[in-house]
């Protein structure tokens, strides 16, 4: 639990790689805003992929399971009380979904926060203003040619926008524009945090040595992994190596 408030409680969440989080629902609303990794949401909706910065509001009883993909997953939960935040603000809808471009960048502003020092007076101003702008944006689906960008990426984390851009035909001012407009960060932050995904797995599941996760995880050597660590997640290599003593305990494997 990072906080708890009169009205609020802001916790990190944790989950294994490959694991399973049984149906379940919560009795206040729930934002779950994307910091790391991804995973099969399933809801009323149906069923979605979460692999970049997001965010997910639930209604209270509003049922959901998660299926977590091979890197884990984190995220921030905020849940709270609906008449603490106002209730003229609340999304209408059980479940609310908003992936990648301006709410996305805003749920990453979010999570920011919540990391931080903040008190409850500005938690509930922030908040207030992310529910403000998300509710006049729809969710949406990503390009096709943003997936092909992904899978680039994931499989070499050492491309740059002019060789990007060339995968998908596009002038590179474009691309990196039209990349960032639709998935709410730049392509090279999308790599480095590919980076810190695989390395977080590893230090949260394996007993490797760090400098052997930096290695394998693409970064160029143990300080380098320590600055991307501190500038995507506010976290040291070392304190995200802590957390495989709080993964979520509601997981269960099939």
């Amino acid at each position: 639990m990072l906080r708890r408030f009169s009205g609020a409680i802001v916790r990190r969440v944790i989950d294994r790689s490959e694991a399973r989080v049984p149906e379940h629902a919560h009795d206040w609303p729930l934002l779950s805003i994307f910091v790391l990794g991804r995973y099969l949401n399933e809801t009323e909706l149906g069923e979605t992929l979460i692999a970049g910065p997001s965010a997910i509001f639930y209604q209270a009883g509003a049922a959901h399971r998660n299926a977590i993909g091979p890197v884990g997953f984190e995220q921030i939960e905020i849940e709270f009380d609906a008449a603490w935040l106002g209730r003229e603000l609340m999304p209408a809808a059980p479940v609310s979904r908003w992936l990648g471009g301006h709410t996305g960048a805003e749920a990453r502003n979010l999570a920011r926060v919540c990391a931080s020092e903040t008190d409850e007076r500005s938690l509930r101003a922030v908040l207030r203003r992310f529910v403000q702008v998300a509710n006049s944006q729809s969710e949406r689906e990503a390009p096709s040619w943003v997936h092909t960008i992904h899978r680039r990426l994931h499989n070499d984390t050492t491309l740059g926008v002019t060789a990007l851009a060339r995968e998908v035909g596009r002038h590179p001012s474009w691309f990196g524009t039209a990349y960032r407009k639709a998935t709410a960060e730049g392509p090279i932050e999308t790599a480095a945090r590919f980076r810190v995904e695989r390395a977080a797995r590893a230090l949260r599941e394996t007993n490797q040595s760090c400098a052997s996760i930096a290695h394998e995880a693409g970064f160029c050597d143990q300080s380098h992994m320590n600055r991307t660590f501190r500038r995507l997640l506010g976290r040291a290599p070392s304190e995200v190596r802590d957390d495989r003593t709080g993964f979520r305990e509601i997981i269960s494997r099939p």
